[in-house]
């Protein structure tokens, strides 16, 4: 699962894209607030930043690149934010 500021919607897009990563759920206008500096994304006035979520079951052999690409983004512009998360998937139907 990737969180990610909607600034950052062209360079997941291009990771995935690169990664031949089809499948994945998308949701939009999703609020919340950074961990690291508690900087609300509410889509107000006050707040007017927003994020986006997108969910991705992937190969565990583009896990630690996906991860490596996510950290150099987020590296360019730390306060735009990008976080990245990771869960065992044991079954799919």
């Amino acid at each position: 699962m990737i969180i990610f500021n909607q600034a950052h919607t062209e360079r997941v897009e291009y990771l995935m894209d690169n990664l031949g990563i089809k499948g994945y759920t998308l949701w939009e206008n999703v609020q919340g607030r950074g961990t690291s500096t508690g900087v609300p994304h509410l889509a107000t006035h006050a707040w007017p930043e927003i994020n986006k979520s997108i969910l991705m079951v992937v190969d565990e052999e583009k896990v630690e690149t996906i991860l490596d690409v996510v950290k150099k983004i987020d590296s360019i512009n730390e306060e735009v934010g990008i976080r990245a998360f990771v869960w065992d998937i044991l079954q799919t139907v």
